[in-house]
């Protein structure tokens, strides 16, 4: 298949992404949008005219994301509800309450996460980081399929991350219970799961209309960082010796367009199971550009398939 790609790159901001289209009458929802990418990304949705629902696990900021976005798109549609993706009950009690006032879900972005966190478990037992950036949005999305059913199809935003080369899944322990727990193979991990879930749910319900494609959003400097210290991130050369951040780095803005791109890109539509960077489909990695490309088994179908049959069984009992 010829490889798709658009207008935009590297450097495009949000505002350049959504400029033209009209998301009048329809819902969208991004998780994590209580800072960072998230903001950006629904601020953008909501210039548009769509009814934006911010999920967030904090009320407090989310409320404070909100009143953000309304300064700058005043009258737009905005709404914040509870949800923490490290509990099964939160995303299901968060699935119920949003069905019982919303008839469908046109776009669902995938946008919460956390990254290189100390071992840790989500409330069900789970690895973190694994539990937080893939089970919760799998279940999420299990309990909103009647919404994004409903208009006839919806597209789906799963954002991955550069990380994932840092591991595939590992099947037969995805919760660290037989080896020994190390905080970047968990994070590559969890977003390799993110770019898997994509292809499964295109794999499973393209028929109906639900395509989904994973999104690396790029390096930028957000909340996201948080568990990490300045002398960490200075090794890893994301800042110089002044504190300066690195000029690779996108801007929150920047950050945020290839999410829009997959939400609204017209060259997307009835598309999905691609991993998608820049506002462009992405290629696989070669050595020789080293800062770009997705490694093969994050676009698996066999791996996808895999990681849905095991995420059905671990969540099977909860």
């Amino acid at each position: 298949m010829t490889r798709i790609t658009s207008q935009f790159g590297y450097r495009t901001e949000a505002s350049e992404v959504v400029a033209g289209h009209d998301l009048s009458g329809q819902t969208v929802m991004v998780t994590g949008a209580a800072s960072g990418l998230g903001v950006e990304t629904a601020r953008a949705l909501a210039s548009i005219g769509a009814r934006v629902v911010l999920p967030v696990r904090n009320i407090e900021r989310g409320i404070t994301s909100a009143e953000d976005i309304l300064l700058t798109n005043p009258g737009s549609k905005v709404e914040v509800m509870e949800l923490d993706l490290a509990s099964l009950a939160s995303v299901r009690d968060f699935a119920d309450a949003f069905l019982a006032s919303h008839d469908s879900l046109d776009i669902l972005i995938n946008n919460a996460a956390v990254m290189a966190t100390p071992q840790g478990a989500t409330s069900d037992g789970f690895e973190l980081q694994f539990g937080t950036n893939h089970l919760g949005h799998f279940e999420l999305f299990r309990e909103l399929l009647p919404a994004l059913r409903e208009n006839g199809g919806a597209r789906v935003v799963a954002l991955s991350s550069i990380g994932h080369r840092r591991s595939n899944v590992i099947f037969d322990d995805p919760n660290f219970e037989r080896r020994e727990y190390e905080k970047w193979s968990a994070y590559g991990q969890s977003k390799t799961a993110c770019s898997l879930f994509a292809l499964g749910v295109t794999q499973r319900f393209a028929n109906e209309g639900i395509f989904a494609n994973a999104v690396h959003p790029g390096g930028i400097i957000t909340g996201l960082q948080k568990s990490l210290s300045f002398d960490e991130q200075q090794a890893m050369g994301w800042f110089d010796a002044e504190g300066n951040i690195n000029e690779r780095f996108k801007t929150v803005s920047q950050g945020a367009s290839t999410s829009l791109w997959a939400a609204v890109g017209p060259e997307l539509s009835g598309v999905g199971g691609l991993y998608l960077e820049d506002c462009n489909e992405s290629v696989v990695f070669d050595e020789a550009n080293p800062w770009v490309g997705y490694f093969p088994y994050a676009v698996d179908p066999d791996g996808a398939d895999q990681l849905w049959d095991l995420s059905e069984s671990l969540i099977a009992s909860i």
